[in-house]
């Protein structure tokens, strides 16, 4: 039995040592690199990409450190479970030794898990916390209104049903709405619907939320941080024309943003405030569909988009 022992003792020592040389690697790697950069390198790990927003970039975060924990255990459970094919396969018709438990095993499988959805708990609820956060005195607010078919957004001088709106932009089936929004300001959203149950999305955000009618104000904040065009979508199946109802996200500079509002706030239109900051007077990044809402059917061939 001595004898024994003292034979298998190098090779646990072995194993140690490959675990932890293996643990060590694993944590360089780790930390040679960022976040970002495992994302990027991954092709984000099925997520879009990591947004344009503060809140954006937290749900980013946690995605891909979540994938990253579970892709490390799920490489040490297969390589455990190869490992045990490899070492204990069958030599011969001798029955191997059998043992009724391992106290320290068990005690290692039962408490790891626990510890690992505790931790995920933890910052996921932590990120949501973030991401549902509304603060008291936003610096924009925008009361987005859904209707069939298409978007309303009214900049509004306050907050809750009883502020006024100082501008509007209204979509049509010819012009597509465009919803002109600062970088690194807070900016509120207090959603409602004329009719149906809508969604407000811009994937970009990596976030969206639903547009109920009645007295249901669904309410939401972001930080924009980064400049550019996106398209914007309702993601509620609403009726027929759902699909059709896109809208554009364009994010300026705050100071760009005080000027196009300050133009819309004289009376001037959404196109002739946007040309006024040297923006597009009309959306970029997507277009009217053709809805062909004519006296004859869906597929009529000779139909034309609608105002043309």
């Amino acid at each position: 039995m001595g004898a024994r022992s003292s034979a298998t003792r190098p090779r646990a020592v072995g194993r140690a040592a490959g675990l932890g040389l293996g643990g060590a690697t694993l944590l360089t790697l780790l930390s040679g690199c960022s976040i970002a950069d495992w994302g990027d390198a991954f092709g984000h790990f099925g997520w879009p990409s990591r947004g344009i927003s503060l809140q954006a970039h937290e749900m980013y975060d946690l995605w891909i450190a979540s994938t990253i924990a579970a892709l490390v255990v799920g490489f040490g459970v297969w390589g455990l479970i190869f490992w045990c094919v490899i070492r204990y396969r069958k030599r011969g018709e001798e029955l191997p030794v059998q043992t009724r438990f391992n106290m320290p095993m068990e005690i290692l499988y039962t408490v790891t898990p626990v510890l690992i959805v505790a931790v995920l708990f933890y910052y996921t609820a932590i990120v949501q916390t973030n991401v549902d956060k509304l603060s008291k005195n936003p610096d924009q607010v925008v009361e987005v209104v859904a209707f069939k078919w298409n978007w309303q957004f009214n900049y509004r001088d306050g907050m809750g049903e009883q502020a006024e709106t100082v501008a509007s932009t209204v979509g049509s089936s010819d012009v597509i709405p465009i919803l002109v929004l600062p970088v690194g300001e807070t900016i509120r959203f207090e959603e409602t619907s004329r009719d149906v149950i809508h969604s407000f999305w811009v994937p970009e955000m990596l976030f969206k939320r639903d547009v109920f009618p009645g007295n249901v104000r669904n309410v939401f904040e972001v930080t924009l941080d980064k400049e550019g065009r996106y398209v914007g979508r309702c993601a509620e199946l609403c009726g027929t024309y759902h699909a059709f109802m896109n809208f554009e996200l364009v994010t300026v500079s705050s100071e760009e943003f005080d000027q196009y509002l300050a133009a819309r706030k004289a009376g001037k239109s959404t196109q002739d405030a946007l040309t006024e900051i040297g923006e597009d007077p009309y959306a970029t990044r997507t277009s009217p569909f053709n809805t062909r809402r004519q006296s004859h059917t869906w597929n009529s061939p000779e139909t034309v988009a609608a105002g043309k």
